[in-house]
């Protein structure tokens, strides 16, 4: 059954904000600089712990809607399909707004080409463009960065690289989901 376009709009934005809000159950506090004594009372970093770091990573995959963008039909049919070995390759529908046209990349191809310190540094300058959730992925701790890194790397690379973003102002020649707030109609 065909979406219009407002119906399409609003399941990305749910999507977006959905995903924020499970990730935010995954963050560390922030805080301020902890005084010494502090310091020597303070808890460890929050992260998720399970079996193994896949398993973690997994979790974390799939809690922080990572496939609601970056797999192909996840979101559109509720998780039902694709598979996990298809999971996180990419998509050429983009999403559009002020910053552009973003499409979501293939994490699988793109992990197999930077190390999980490099990954780290990423999540942590969290600068790139919408609707990625990059506060989240600044707010998780390094452990769970890395659990999320070795799953997706465990993964091994399939698909095709993500189609390059567009600039403001460039038409896509592609589907895209538009970001950009619309008032309601006058009655």
């Amino acid at each position: 059954m065909p979406m219009h376009s407002s119906n399409i709009t609003a399941h990305a934005a749910f999507i977006l904000v959905s995903s924020l809000l499970a990730m935010q159950g995954c963050s560390e506090p922030v805080s301020a600089e902890p005084t010494p004594a502090a310091a020597a009372t303070a808890m460890p970093a929050i992260h998720v712990t399970a079996q193994s770091q896949i398993d973690a990573g997994r979790y974390l995959v799939e809690i922080g809607g990572c496939n609601d963008c970056h797999t192909p039909g996840f979101a559109m049919t509720n998780g039902a399909s694709p598979a996990e070995p298809e999971w996180l390759a990419g998509d050429a529908v983009g999403f559009s707004g002020p910053w552009g046209v973003s499409y979501p990349a293939n994490l699988r191809l793109s992990f197999q080409n930077m190390t999980e310190e490099e990954f780290i540094a990423i999540g942590r300058a969290g600068q790139g463009r919408p609707p990625m959730p990059w506060p989240s992925l600044k707010a998780m701790s390094d452990q769970d960065l890395s659990a999320i890194y070795v799953y997706i790397r465990s993964l091994g690379p399939k698909g095709e690289p993500a189609p390059a973003p567009l600039s403001p102002g460039v038409a896509p020649d592609r589907p895209h989901i538009p970001f950009i707030p619309q008032m309601p109609a006058k009655s």
